[in-house]
């Protein structure tokens, strides 16, 4: 059904009788005899309406009650990537970018190549696993002539055909063919480090030539920013791309002096952006900044935000909803609730009519405010029925009934 506008609203309201159809609404209590003769007395602040006026205006009406009242504070802020789930990735080697694979807003996979580099170092780490491969297999040739050979000795000396120095010998030569060997296996180890660590472990993309250097993705992300083109030439730690883990993102927020004691690692925040009207998401505060600004008179805080559906992008605009911790019970009533007439603040009280209901403005004095709630200080007592819904279509009957009233 198409929602009226304000003018028809007011419209039908002041054709509704007060013997319509009950509202849905919890009714308020009835007023008693005296009381009923009292508010049928004209006033220029009432107004009596019908269940289908009612219905019609989204009016519902709910007793004042106390509730823990909880301090709030706004402040803008802003979506970033969060640096411990953020990789940027530099050249490993001195060289020039042969291709780059990958482009900003491309998923990636950790493992993946994302550019390739010709380096005379990989020519030279190649070069280096074959001549320690060789040296290596050289020493173990050696070590098993030496083990050979104190065998042998062993053999004669027993038969009492050598001497002790001769298998003295022997077996000195033994341990320094074993001790070449192991220098040489470590220095063949190094070697093939060298080359896997310049090619990475992962799949190795189609017309990739054994001498290139091969850059790849740490972590499953998304690529955030590209910072080189085939061709160029690059030094070692020159910044060739960043990615970043999707759906993890850092709000960064300034709030105001009076919210520090609210805040606190672990605690929750919530923010809407303006891309996604109505709707809010939450984060939990990671960090909070040893010292207040002394020039803005805020402080900062940075809170991880779980996006798991990407919808979010880094440095969109936010605003920042922080609440403080419970106090004691006080009268709390919508924030919408409350409203102005004539300069002065006001609820609109409600009592039963038969089927109908009577609606007067009361000025109250309203204390602590949120976006959701007003504390209301005096001027309407706990448990009296207001109007919590559509307060300002009943202010504006009000309004429109008094004004026609005085033109009569």
């Amino acid at each position: 059904m198409k929602r009226l506008a304000l003018p028809a609203i007011l419209a039908i309201l002041a054709g509704c009788r007060a013997d319509a159809a009950p509202p849905a609404a919890p009714a308020p209590p009835a007023a008693d005899t005296a009381a009923a003769a009292a508010a049928a007395a004209p006033s220029a602040d009432t107004v009596l309406l019908g269940a289908e006026a009612l219905k019609l205006g989204g009016i519902r009406v709910a007793p004042l009650l106390r509730a823990s009242w909880h301090d709030e504070w706004r402040a803008p802020g802003r979506l970033a990537l969060d640096p411990t789930h953020t990789q940027p990735l530099g050249s490993l080697v001195e060289g020039r970018v042969v291709r780059v694979l990958a482009l900003p807003g491309d998923r990636v996979r950790a493992g993946q190549v994302l550019a390739t580099l010709h380096s005379h170092e990989m020519l030279d780490a190649l070069a280096a696993r074959a001549a320690t491969q060789a040296a290596l297999a050289r020493a173990e040739n050696e070590l098993r002539l030496a083990t050979s050979t104190l065998e042998r000795a062993e053999r004669l000396y027993a038969a009492k055909a050598t001497s002790l120095a001769e298998l003295e010998r022997a077996r000195a030569a033994r341990i320094d063919a074993e001790a070449q060997r192991d220098a040489a296996a470590a220095e063949a180890e190094r070697a093939r480090e060298m080359v896997a660590h310049l090619r990475g472990s992962g799949p190795t993309p189609p017309g990739t030539e054994p001498h290139e250097v091969l850059i790849r993705s740490p972590i499953d992300g998304v690529v955030v920013s590209r910072e080189v083109q085939p061709g160029q030439v690059v030094v070692v730690g020159a910044p060739l791309l960043t990615v970043s883990r999707i759906g993890r993102l850092l709000l960064v927020a300034q709030l105001p002096e009076g919210a520090v004691g609210a805040v606190g690692p672990g605690a929750e925040v919530r923010f809407t952006v303006p891309a996604y009207p109505g709707r809010e998401w939450s984060a939990r505060i990671a960090r909070v900044a040893p010292a207040i600004d002394p020039a803005t008179r805020t402080l900062e805080v940075q809170a991880a935000v779980d996006d798991p559906r990407a919808e979010l992008r880094a440095e969109m605009f936010a605003t920042v909803r922080v609440q403080g911790p419970a106090s004691e019970p006080v009268p709390v009533v919508p924030a919408a609730a409350v409203q102005v007439l004539d300069g002065d603040t006001v609820l609109i009280r409600a009592e039963q009519r038969g089927e109908g209901m009577h609606l007067r403005a009361v000025p109250v004095r309203i204390g602590r405010r949120t976006a959701d709630a007003a504390e209301v200080l005096s001027g309407v007592e706990v448990g009296s029925w207001v109007v919590v819904d559509g307060a300002a279509v009943a202010r504006a009957e009000i309004v429109r009934r008094r004004d026609a009233g005085s033109e009569r």
